[in-house]
């Protein structure tokens, strides 16, 4: 295999602003600088007066050449949400998507992975660290292009591909989102996948070496390339694929306890046991308040949330109501119980049932249920409820508090845990193992 390129989806709409600080090549030959405007029209992209079906523009040969993006959307629909201008390597195409235009960045993929490292976390963490992240992501992408290619090689049509199943049975909504919903790119550069910023945040010299000493390599299981999942924070246990995803079991995403000293889990598929669990602070990797190891693994806009480990919600009971109703799109009307149903092998709510005056329903999975109890998404589905009362009404909940585990689903590498490896002076080979059991590692091209 050679180093593969891969086109990131960057940001939509009907007019999109970009510069170049030097000569550009378009699609039709001209040698382009400056600031730039395309705007969609009547199904066609309008560029400097003409119309076109798609548009690409090239850097000069053997350049360090960049292109800006304006107002790209970050941390799409999370509590970090914020728009920024970004700089990006490589080729700008411009296509057609949904009656808007879509902004596209085509790179290699070692180029991408520099980026990312760079993005999902500050590129002066440990090296060790960088280096198992640059083979999760790589594994991750490497995987997902693996699965584009069969799709067309088995003439299926893109228009096939979903990031989400649902069913509605006996009063339940179960809906689990993936990373399949893009037609005309391999990746966007958002949570969605991975986060790419381009050369936006500089590339610390740090991040650059993991990659390189890193390339091509990938985990493998059983012969092919692992699905390697990550979040930002497990809150103790790792959580299970099928009990977030598609009802498949990985057999290297399972769940046991992120720590190398406490091995015994506790069942927290038990109510009472994820109950002990989630109120108490469990020793872990990631049970760690040294702002020094957070400052290497978060992005300011992340470390704008302080509580990773365990944290607390509460919500009046219009509040709750208002909010599960918008979320929803349904009417519970007053909001009387949240009863845990189902939980995964981090005590993580598989299934929710919401019971209200007006309807009960049993939601899931673990992000739906984020979804829905959250303006934005809450932190994890790893939580516990406990209702208040007043006193001349005993039956209707006046305030719900949701204390919870975690940031993120759980499953595969737990960053802060990660990160925390990493500065006790594991290798990433070691990281890798604990997050991955049962993996290798195995280089797919130089």
């Amino acid at each position: 295999m050679t180093e593969p390129q891969i086109a990131v989806g960057i940001l939509s709409g009907k007019e999109i602003q970009f510069f170049f600080p030097d000569e550009f090549i378009s699609s039709d030959g001209m040698a382009i600088s400056g600031m730039q405007q395309a705007v969609y029209r009547k199904g066609k992209i309008c560029w400097q007066e003409k119309e076109y079906d798609e548009l690409s523009f090239t850097p000069q040969r053997n350049t360090s050449s960049f292109f800006e993006l304006q107002d790209v959307t970050i941390g799409i629909d999370f509590h970090w949400e914020r728009k920024e201008v970004q700089r990006f390597k490589g080729e700008l195409k411009i296509i057609i998507e949904d009656d808007k235009l879509t902004a596209i960045n085509v790179i290699s993929i070692e180029e991408y992975l520099t980026s990312v490292i760079s993005s999902e976390m500050s590129a002066t963490a440990s090296l060790e660290l960088l280096k198992a992240h640059a083979v999760i992501s790589r594994s991750w992408l490497l995987d997902k292009l693996r699965i584009e290619n069969e799709k067309l090689r088995n003439t299926m049509p893109s228009s096939s591909a979903a990031n989400s199943q649902f069913s509605i049975l006996n009063s339940q909504f179960i809906k689990w989102y993936d990373h399949e919903a893009h037609k005309n790119f391999d990746v966007c550069a958002d949570d969605h996948c991975q986060r790419y910023q381009g050369i936006t945040r500089a590339s610390a010299p740090q991040a650059i070496e993991a990659v390189s000493a890193t390339r091509g390599e990938v985990l493998m299981y059983e012969g092919k390339i692992c699905d390697t999942r990550f979040s930002k924070c497990c809150g103790g246990a790792f959580e299970e694929f099928q009990n977030c995803w598609e009802n498949v079991k990985h057999p290297y995403l399972i769940g046991q306890r992120d720590s190398q000293t406490e091995h015994r889990l506790p069942d927290l598929s038990i109510e009472a046991e994820a109950d002990k669990w989630i109120r108490t602070s469990p020793v872990a990797f990631c049970n760690t308040q040294d702002k020094k190891i957070l400052s290497q693994v978060l992005n300011n806009y992340d470390q704008e949330t302080a509580d990773f480990y365990r944290w607390k919600v509460s919500y009046s009971q219009q509040e709750l109501s208002e909010l599960i109703h918008k979320r929803s799109g349904i009417d519970f009307g007053i909001i009387i119980d949240l009863i845990p149903v189902e939980r995964g092998t981090s005590g993580r709510l598989v299934r929710l049932k919401i019971v209200g005056t007006l309807r009960t329903l049993i939601l899931g999975k673990e992000l739906e249920i984020r979804r829905t109890l959250s303006t934005s998404h809450l932190y994890s589905s790893a939580f516990v409820v406990d209702k208040e009362y007043k006193e001349d009404e005993e039956e209707i909940p006046s305030r719900f508090t949701l204390t919870g585990a975690g940031w993120g689903h759980g499953v595969g590498l737990c960053q802060i845990g990660a990160a925390v490896m990493g500065e006790q002076g594991y290798k990433y080979e070691e990281i890798l193992s604990h997050y991955y059991p049962g993996s290798i590692l195995e280089k797919q091209y130089k």
